[in-house]
């Protein structure tokens, strides 16, 4: 009787707790048990199914790769193993289908009690779709940031004179990846989502980052569209575009802690076309439409942080485009950057827009920057004026009450809804050729009066 006992016992413990999926995509026990947590570490060869009757923690950098597809089922949590700085790496040629809803979305989090930004790795997509990066003299090919390149080239991105726009790595839709990112070498960190030349047969709908260690969200090269985009109290930038990047984005929100900000400057957008800001193609040209971007200054004698610079810095030849936005209580609204590389100015005639957008509460609501002197005779007034150009239909209001936005600061129970009368609800545009695929609403910033779009999947602290 003790023997049987026994047996039952092992049988037991044997069946639950902590499950390994090993290295080359096989696991030692079926991953369709009901069991309290699997383990997933090094790469995973073949198509896998997270299934969400369990827990996954992430061992280390884990690789999909040999095109295999890692399927997460709605309302999955994974979660970085405690002092692993693990990692999701989706390489060129594999996918993720991580399709939540909005009942049950796909969670990406800490594994500790009480969680801090940079518990973990994050998540990286790498595609096939064309950059401007370079790596051991081959163009078109990048290497991304975080020290998760190794011999084998599971960091590269792009395919050089082979690479296609309309790759596909799968699809993000309602997931929220949270205290993710660290600094594997300055200015090269792990963001809470990298992409890495991701192609426009990728979906990603309804992703919200929170507390990211770097950037929420940050994009090197790659033609991916996205929309419906939130990121929570990041510590360096919330929407970051390298390397080329040219896909459209639209409806989005950016929440800062006014405290906390990081060393580089902290904005919402920081726009470069490469570090040097060379004349090499593809030009970084995103299209952004339809975002709010709240900042650490809810009235103008709030400090702050003092590393918090700009709503927006585009810099470095970027041409990226803003329309129909709202950037909230920032030092500066709009930088326009031209202290190194090719003079970005000059992208005003070839590209580079901000119109239809409302800039409130700013102590300088728009900034010019050149290193010695003004390579192209352009100064602060000058770009001041070419903003206030009646045809983009731009706003200045000196406060952010003017907005009628009064939950916008709101950190714990925020509202991005603009209230009766507020200059938001109307003023949209999308008679620009480049909106042409964009949905066509009549306000600015990223909802409407009853819009709910950001509610009941998300999280705020």
């Amino acid at each position: 009787m003790k023997k049987i006992i026994y047996l039952l016992l092992i049988a037991f413990i044997t069946s639950t707790g902590c499950r390994k999926i090993e290295v080359d995509g096989s696991y030692n026990n079926n991953p369709d048990d009901n069991t309290e947590s699997k383990i997933l570490e090094g790469r995973i060869t073949s198509n896998l199914t997270l299934k969400s009757s369990n827990v996954y923690k992430l061992r280390g950098l884990v690789y999909v790769t040999n095109g295999a597809i890692l399927n997460i089922e709605p309302g999955t949590k994974i979660v970085g193993e405690s002092g692993r700085k693990g990692g999701l790496i989706i390489t060129r040629s594999s996918k993720i289908i991580a399709d939540g809803t909005a009942e049950k979305p796909i969670v990406f989090t800490s594994e500790e009690a009480n969680p801090q930004r940079g518990d973990w790795a994050g998540v990286v997509i790498l595609g096939n779709a064309p950059t401007n990066s370079s790596f051991n003299g081959q163009q078109g090919i990048g290497e991304i940031e975080g020290g998760i390149n190794n011999s084998d080239g599971l960091g590269l991105y792009g395919l050089g004179a082979s690479s296609n726009p309309a790759d596909n790595s799968g699809i993000l839709r309602y997931v929220r990846i949270e205290y993710a990112g660290y600094a594997f070498l300055p200015d090269k960190e792990i963001n809470g989502l990298t992409f890495g030349g991701v192609g426009n047969g990728t979906i990603v709908d309804y992703v919200q980052v929170s507390y990211a260690a770097d950037d929420s969200f940050e994009w090197f090269g790659g033609t991916v569209n996205c929309s419906h985009l939130i990121s929570y109290k990041a510590l360096d930038d919330d929407f970051d575009t390298d390397n080329g990047f040219s896909g459209k984005v639209q409806f989005g929100i950016a929440l800062r802690d006014s405290s906390v900000a990081d060393i580089s400057k902290s904005e919402a957008f920081e726009s470069d076309n490469d570090a040097n800001g060379s004349q090499l193609t593809p030009q970084t040209k995103a299209i952004f439409s339809n975002f709010t971007v709240v900042g650490p200054k809810h009235n103008l004698s709030n400090t702050g942080n003092s590393l918090f610079l700009a709503a927006a810095q585009i810099r470095r030849n970027s041409s990226i485009s803003i329309h129909n936005s709202i950037f909230m209580g920032w030092p500066i609204g709009l930088l326009i950057d031209a202290s190194k590389g090719y003079p970005t100015d000059n992208n005003f005639s070839t590209g580079l827009n901000v119109q239809n957008t409302i800039i409130s509460g700013s102590t300088i609501p728009v900034q010019y920057s050149a290193s010695v002197s003004a390579p192209t005779g352009a100064t602060s007034a000058s770009v001041l004026e070419w903003f206030n150009t009646p045809a983009f239909g731009n706003t200045i209001l000196n406060f952010n009450s003017d907005l009628k936005m009064p939950q916008a600061f709101n950190y714990s129970n925020p509202l991005f809804n603009p209230d009766s009368g507020s200059p938001a609800l109307s003023g949209a545009s999308f008679t620009n050729p480049s909106l042409s695929e964009f949905v066509n609403v009549g306000y600015r910033g990223a909802a409407g009066q009853f819009d709910d779009w950001y509610k009941g999947w998300s999280k705020f602290n």
